[in-house]
């Protein structure tokens, strides 16, 4: 059979084709048409990806649930590329589509029909891990949006649920699990004609220069107070410009755009969302844990959520997405997303060889797509999370790099951080699919990586890794140009700065990590970030010793998280906690490297010491500005019996602004003015020499080499060297007050701009440099604080 409609073949009513007839039929199996669904002139062209099914069907839906289809069209294969293509005319945008397979463990015979059919079956998995299963319908790989979810209100409503998707010989509703047929509710691709929304110009930040601000879509403006920005933000300079968000797009694409000014206002230059690709969250509730709110399960590489989007008509979260990422090009910032090629949110096998739930990849071709062991279970080793991509396999490479190339071009994107990469860089097929020893390696060279790399150099765009997962942490091994959340980061500088006396690693990574970076292209490839969204935020790094995962709605419960954090509850001391937050702002913005924060940082967002908030969509998870106008933060209120845990105390400035927020708004305007603090290149050993910053790190009395254990430091930044000005930074994690030694020049002075230490809360810890004390010979530094002073040429005294 070819063009002939399956419903006719098996004797069904079925309408004529009309206008949405076959086009150049004859042709299709020898077709270059890409892969997807694309308009050519008023005919749509059809193309997806199997090697080994036997038979493909492509249905056209009327409506995306609770019908059966209105049309079916049998696909042809291309031999020279496993791509199997129709073309039809007529098609209006809009139109929902889906396909059916079959193989050679569920054979095509003429009896099969829609509606729970046995017929042709052998096997749920054979002997090459083959899982084709024609009741099962799936949507498109490539397709540029999605219906719906595959669990949604209206389908839970309805008395269905996820269960249905299952192979295998379970019972779904008194129907064999195998047997039931999904096609009145699996989600459809839509097809959409290329749109023309502009994305704006992209600013094209240079690398070093990047200040980022990790963030989910809804957690950034769902809480009402994105409503009322304009008058929480009195009274602080540089904010004016920024407007209350209104409350029909609080917690969508276009509720972010609102907050371009804002971010570009705290003296960020790009904003990197946590997963926005299609994902299972149309269900999530909102009066209890579950679901998943982070969003690293994705369905649609190509598709933006639709959850996210005020408008869901067809096209409408495309165009939305588009909207918003202008609005942060207008302001001069760049946006990032945080992709998940590692594995898909199809998830594994249900506790039985015989049982997966596919609705796409697997569904078309399980053994092209996943990791597999010797009996075909499906891996994840790697990543934990049900299945794991070969990145052997061509199929896989290209859709990732498909993926990227369509949301660097069409949809304006300006980088990507890779979730659990190294996946990314391991080729399964090169050895026995259980040597797991071997299995674990990671090629550096693996070609996937580097043609990642090159495009990104090709369209201007970072590529970051997060550069481990379960089987290794390869930190400083991704290819030259690559950047890495750099987790040594992390661990050295949380250690250091409550008293660990981890002197070396922590003087190490705030050098820019010299000895995993050099050969990367430099300090700027290392991601330098204290928390980020998977753990504490960083007013929960200070108050808590251990995790509290199990706290009531609607901070938890949640289960899961990291054990070892490196936090201290800071004796229970609000004043130390708010000093603390402090250091860790000043030492974050004065490393090399490129720091990112997380969203609420900048004020004292509490999770009440939940750190692994995954199934958590609430106000624990969203910003709450009201925090933003009050010197007492974790006080507003949530709206919930449960209220924030009190971390924060009040500060001691009496003007009733957020201290915090101040401070951190002036470390990240310093770092964007400073040239010395935004260097693509390591320093030498010699001051006020060559075309390079220097970091000078010595003990206290600025001459003598520090050792292990110390906790005292005394870092000169050598901004001079580079038309900039000379920084000193005095680090005290000792438990009493230390004298640091300031050098003295005919020719120069120190201006403090910082302190980080209690006694200066009344003055938000920070100075204009017109304004702050010059300092000379000595100054004393607090237990657990740190100094900033800046060398100014007497003429500007």
């Amino acid at each position: 059979m070819t063009g002939s409609t399956l419903i006719q073949a098996i004797g069904a009513n079925h309408p004529t084709f009309g206008a949405y007839a076959p086009v150049e039929e004859a042709l299709w199996g020898i077709a270059q048409y890409p892969l997807g669904a694309h308009y050519v002139g008023q005919d749509v062209t059809f193309a997806v990806y199997s090697k080994n099914a036997t038979r493909i069907l492509l249905e056209i839906y009327s409506s995306a649930t609770g019908t059966d289809a209105m049309y079916d069209y049998w696909l042809q294969k291309n031999p020279q590329d496993n791509i199997w293509r129709a073309k039809i005319a007529g098609l209006p945008a809009g139109t929902f589509y889906a396909f059916r397979c079959w193989g050679p463990n569920w054979e095509y015979q003429e009896g099969w029909q829609r509606g729970n059919s046995h017929v042709g079956f052998h096997q749920d998995v054979d002997d090459q891990g083959n899982r084709f299963n024609p009741n099962k319908v799936l949507f498109d790989p490539y397709a540029r949006e999605l219906s719906h979810d595959k669990e949604t209100p209206a389908m839970l409503a309805a008395g269905e649920h996820g269960g249905m998707y299952a192979t295998g010989f379970a019972d779904y509703k008194g129907v064999v699990s195998r047997e039931y047929d999904t096609g009145r509710w699996v989600p459809k691709g839509i097809v959409l004609p290329r749109d023309t929304t502009s994305f704006g110009t992209k600013p094209r930040i240079s690398p070093e220069k990047a200040i980022i601000y990790e963030a989910h879509v809804r957690g950034l403006t769902q809480h009402p107070s994105a409503s009322n920005l304009q008058q929480l933000l009195k009274g602080y300079e540089g904010f004016e410009q920024v407007a209350d968000v209104p409350e029909h797009l609080r917690g969508t694409y276009a509720g972010a755009a609102y907050m371009a000014k804002y971010l570009k206002a705290l003296g960020f230059t790009t904003i990197e969302l946590l997963p926005v690709h299609e994902t299972d969250n149309d269900a999530n509730p909102s009066d209890r844990p579950g679901g998943n709110y982070w969003g690293y399960m994705t369905y649609g590489y190509f598709a933006p959520d639709r959850r996210y989007a005020y408008d869901k008509s067809p096209g409408g979260p495309t165009r939305e997405f588009k909207q918003m990422v202008k609005a942060f090009h207008d302001e001069g910032l760049e946006v990032y997303l945080d992709v998940v090629y590692n594995h898909t949110g199809e998830g594994g096998n249900w506790g039985n060889i015989d049982v997966t739930g596919f609705v796409s990849f697997g569904g078309f071709d399980a053994p092209e797509y996943y990791q597999m062991t010797d009996s075909h279970y499906l891996v994840d080793g790697a990543t934990g999370c049900g299945n794991q991509l070969n990145f052997s396999n061509q199929v896989t490479q290209n859709l990732v790099l498909d993926s990227l190339t369509y949301w660097l071009e069409e949809m304006g994107v300006d980088g990507f951080r890779f979730d659990l990469a190294p996946v990314l860089g391991r080729t399964p097929n090169e050895y026995e699919r259980e040597n797991w020893h071997e299995q674990r390696r990671f090629l550096q060279e693996h070609s996937l990586l580097h043609d990642i790399r090159d495009l990104g150099d090709k369209h201007h765009a970072e590529m970051i890794a997060e550069a481990w997962d379960i089987w290794g942490y390869e930190v400083g091994n991704f290819p030259p140009g690559w950047g890495e959340w750099n987790g040594r980061y992390r661990d050295a500088i949380r250690r250091f700065l409550k008293g660990d006396g981890n002197t070396y690693s922590f003087i190490e990574r705030v050098n820019g990590d010299y000895h995993n970076f050099n050969d990367q292209g430099g300090p700027h490839r290392s991601i330098n970030f204290i928390v980020a969204h998977d753990g504490f935020t960083l007013m929960d790094l200070v108050s808590y010793n251990h995790k509290n995962n199990l706290v009531p709605w609607p901070f938890g419960p949640s289960d899961g998280g990291n054990d070892s954090n490196d936090s201290w509850d800071s004796f229970g001391n609000h004043a130390l906690r708010r000093q603390r937050l402090r250091n860790f702002w000043t030492i974050q913005f004065f490393s090399r490297g490129i720091p990112m924060t997380v969203w609420g940082d900048e004020f004292g967002r509490t999770q009440n010491g939940n750190n692994n908030p995954y199934n958590i969509d609430s106000v624990a998870t969203w910003n709450n500005y009201t925090m933003i106008a009050t010197n007492a933060p974790n006080r507003v209120s949530t709206g919930y019996p449960e209220r924030y845990h009190d971390n924060f105390g009040a500060g001691e400035n009496t003007d009733n602004l957020n201290p915090l927020f101040v401070f951190a708004a002036y470390v990240a305007r310093l770092r964007s003015q400073h040239r010395a603090l935004k260097q693509r290149t390591y320093g030498d050993f010699v001051m006020d020499a060559g075309n390079n910053v220097t970091y000078l790190f010595k003990k206290e009395d600025g001459t003598t080499d520090l050792g292990h254990g110390d906790r005292c430091v005394w870092l000169r930044i050598d901004g001079s060297a580079v038309g900039d000005h000379d920084f000193l930074v005095l680090i005290n994690m000792y438990s009493e007050a230390v004298q640091y030694c300031v050098p003295m020049s005919d020719r120069h002075h120190w201006v403090r701009l910082i302190d980080t230490a209690a006694w200066a809360e009344y003055h938000h810890n920070c100075w204009k440099v017109t304004e702050g004390d010059v300092i000379e010979q000595r100054y004393q530094v607090w237990p657990f604080s740190i100094v900033v002073l800046e060398e100014l040429p007497n003429a500007a005294k």
